[in-house]
């Protein structure tokens, strides 16, 4: 049966989205990718408020994620943990055999700039890396603060941001918060089925990353670089994919940037007032994610069993991630749902359990 998710990944694809992949193929050296490429470019510019280069790369974000800590030498890289996305950037860097800390906070509370300010003041660093909405917490980063902090005591350390279950859901002003990397996979609040990652890179991380002994190929800037001003990717990317995200971008900017930032704070304020109706909210409610809510499960009902039920009724949530299952469960609000969706749901959900 057909379920509408309210999961924070996949989301919800409308079928204009859908049929958008279904166009003809084109070669990715014709000059009609060229052209499409280059539309897609100077949309994602627009959504990210920014003049510097947008890359599109065919990965998971986690692919981008690893491409972003290679090229951010050689200096430390202080990475911020709040939760499992954040963790996994950690992780990555570790993997990679980087040099770097880690500063880390309990689930369900945030980075802040004064953390980052006593994390940097103890160290040499060159990059810092922040999860701007950890979706295992549902809980949003406050990263502009974050940036400006840097900027005004740290100047050289890159910024690299996670905006993965964010990106075309808030508002990301990646010029004038002074962002280094900024990246999210589509399918989430771009509302298009996954394998595609973009990421916005500023002048000065491109020029970091050409100082780096081993940056890897497949991710590197400068590889990136040989085919972008040709508006192509030096690998074949997924065609179908980006000719959907043409359309999309398309929709984004019909529906007007501010209108969309609005309607995903609209739809995140119905769902928390909800929670604390029924449940409550399992983050610090100074940091509130505006595109996936964490429910604490206070009722101690099955999370799975409802989500069994719910999906009889053709919907789907996501049971809390990790340590946290069963513990809590989360509503995605993001992509192209609406906040009738989310009464449609929460009504199915008070009529599952009786509230």
């Amino acid at each position: 049966m057909y379920k509408k998710l309210f999961i924070p990944g996949p989301t919800h694809v409308r079928e204009r989205i859908l049929q958008a992949q279904a166009a003809p193929m084109i070669g990715h050296r014709a000059p009609e990718y060229a052209e499409l490429q280059k539309e897609v470019t100077g949309k994602l510019q627009q959504l990210l408020y920014t003049e510097q280069r947008v890359y599109l790369y065919t990965s998971s974000s986690t692919g981008v994620m690893e491409g972003a800590v290679r090229q951010a030498g050689p200096k430390k890289v202080l990475n911020t943990v709040c939760g499992a996305f954040s963790k996994r950037w950690h992780q990555i860097t570790v993997a990679n055999g980087i040099p770097c800390d880690k500063v880390e906070v309990p689930m369900g509370q945030a980075i802040t700039p004064e953390l980052v300010d006593e994390a940097l003041s103890k160290g040499d660093y060159g990059a810092i890396t922040v999860v701007m909405n950890e979706t295992s917490t549902g809980l949003m980063n406050p990263v502009q603060e974050i940036a400006a902090l840097v900027h005004e005591k740290y100047p050289d350390v890159l910024i690299l941001v996670d905006a993965v279950s964010c990106m075309a859901g808030v508002k990301i002003e990646f010029d004038a918060w002074g962002l280094d990397v900024c990246l999210a996979g589509v399918q989430k609040c771009f509302a298009l089925p996954p394998g595609l990652t973009i990421c916005a890179v500023s002048d000065r991380a491109r020029e970091r990353a050409k100082a780096v002994a081993a940056p890897g190929y497949y991710f590197s800037y400068a590889q990136m670089d040989k085919k972008y001003e040709k508006h192509q990717t030096p690998a074949t990317p997924a065609i179908s994919l980006i000719q959907a995200l043409n359309v999309q971008m398309d929709d984004i900017l019909a529906e007007g940037l501010e209108n969309r930032w609005q309607r995903h704070k609209d739809m995140a304020a119905y769902v928390q007032d909800w929670a604390r109706r029924y449940f409550a909210l399992y983050s610090d409610e100074r940091y509130l994610s505006l595109t996936v809510t964490n429910v604490e499960n206070t009722r101690g009902i099955s999370v799975a069993g409802l989500n069994e039920e719910l999906g009889r009724r053709g919907a789907m949530i996501s049971n809390g991630y990790g340590e946290l299952k069963e513990k809590c469960f989360r509503i995605a609000h993001m992509g192209d749902l609406t906040v009738d969706d989310l009464k449609w749901l929460t009504g199915q959900i008070e009529d599952i359990l009786g509230l």
